[in-house]
């Protein structure tokens, strides 16, 4: 993996906010299962995005891959193997999402995976499985994951606190079933509003599920997902890279941002609204200013993929800021609440970690002239690439390439906005 060296220029013009993967993942599973020929536009080829096309390929449906475009016919029987691989790569949404899916259909399913994603918790799975009678092995210390048998109706206890792709997974799935399901939430639910893409994602292909205030889904029985078009948003979680540096006085406009979105990474413009930055608005373009930064309370628990970001703008803002409700970012590509300390730090910003928070005391400025490490994380990595606008020394950032992941062109899209950077000793 290589090394890059960012300058301090700062980021000015426009730019296309790539398709929310979030929405993406969702509509290429939703399109696979459906009845009939689906065309899904505005897709952005990221890693996590082809290890699902990759996944609903195994499991028999046909996906062409076009300019901006893909091409879906739904799962057939005479193309489904009844051994399946499913290399999830690194997407937790792919293995999360696919475990439940490819148990609905006869046969025995491999996952594996690398990276971080062995340590991904998958307790709420094996339980179900345990009282279903699913046989399962897995690995401790990869992943790799042989499940064999199949899924059935009935009543499914998951907690809210730990992810809501479990719940996802579970919902895309069982009105696939012969029979009625219900999904009981115990505790706190985080994360709701990926629950609301995956609610109107399968709407938009002709699946309904009731919802009793979330805390209880009710899934009828024998549905069918529909064939259909459809266009990918814009992805606030990357869009809010943008939106972080106008805070911190680079002039990008976002476009592909609609206002109605139901992301929960939409979280972003009110967290940096409270923060002293002032957006404009004309229809989906975004642009935000501000003179003055203050720091605030930031309840991670419905949007912890924007918690990087914000972290830089937090070390830039006057006074104290405190980042709650964090314990998850534990879990994801590395541990990120710990990333985000040592890196951040490493610049200057005076950052205290506690076990599920995050407490950041304002500096003026970034200081520069060290090596920071992405910790293989495209979040990460692009976080720390933000902060470079505002340091007084350039950076070098190791193994940048794990933008890949999420934003294979965040590096294009950064240099058209006027940043500068060297790289070298690419795939060492």
């Amino acid at each position: 993996m290589g090394s890059i060296k960012i300058y301090n220029n700062k980021l000015k013009g426009e730019v296309n906010i790539p398709p929310s993967k979030s929405m993406a993942h969702r509509a290429v599973i939703c399109a696979a299962l459906a009845k009939g020929k689906s065309i899904i536009k505005n897709i952005d080829l990221s890693d996590d995005i082809i290890a699902t096309i990759n996944a609903m390929k195994e499991l028999g449906a046909t996906i062409n891959i076009f300019d901006n475009y893909l091409e879906i016919i739904g799962v057939s029987y005479e193309l489904r193997k009844s051994k399946r691989l499913i290399d999830c790569n690194e997407s937790g949404s792919t293995l999360r999402f696919l475990i439940p899916i490819a148990s609905l259909y006869d046969g025995e399913n491999r996952f594996i995976g690398k990276g971080n994603l062995g340590k991904r918790p998958l307790q709420i799975y094996y339980d179900i499985f345990d009282k279903q009678g699913i046989e399962y092995s897995y690995k401790e210390s990869e992943l790799d994951l042989n499940v064999k048998g199949t899924l059935s109706p009935g009543t499914f206890y998951v907690r809210g606190d730990v992810s809501s792709q479990f719940i996802t997974g579970l919902m895309l799935s069982l009105p696939l079933l012969n029979g009625d399901s219900k999904i009981i939430i115990e505790g706190k639910l985080e994360s709701k509003g990926y629950l609301d893409l995956t609610l109107s994602a399968m709407k938009d292909f002709g699946v309904y599920i009731e919802n009793k205030d979330y805390k209880e889904f009710i899934i009828k029985g024998n549905q069918s997902y529909e064939g259909r078009e459809y266009k990918v948003c814009g992805d606030y979680s990357q869009g809010a890279f943008f939106l972080c540096a106008d805070a911190i006085s680079n002039e990008v406009k976002c476009n592909d941002l609609e206002e109605d979105s139901l992301q929960g990474d939409k979280e972003v413009l009110s967290i940096l609204e409270r923060m002293g930055v002032n957006f404009k608005r004309d229809k989906d373009s975004l642009i935000g200013s501000a003179s003055d930064l203050i720091g605030t309370t930031i309840d991670a628990s419905g949007c912890p993929d924007i918690i990087p970001v914000l972290s830089v703008v937090a070390c830039l803002a006057k006074g104290r800021t405190e980042i709650i409700n964090c314990k998850r970012l534990r879990i994801k590509e590395c541990d990120r609440l710990h990333a985000i300390k040592e890196e951040l730090t490493k610049l200057g910003g005076i950052i205290e970690e506690k076990d599920d928070s995050l407490i950041i005391e304002g500096i003026s400025n970034f200081k520069g002239g060290v090596t920071v490490w992405s910790h293989k994380d495209h979040r990460i990595a692009m976080m720390l690439s933000i902060a470079a606008t505002c340091c007084t020394e350039p950076i070098v950032l190791k193994d940048f390439e794990c933008v890949s992941k999420s934003y294979p062109n965040f590096f294009e899209d950064f240099k058209m906005l006027g940043g500068n950077f060297d790289e070298w000793n690419v795939w060492e």
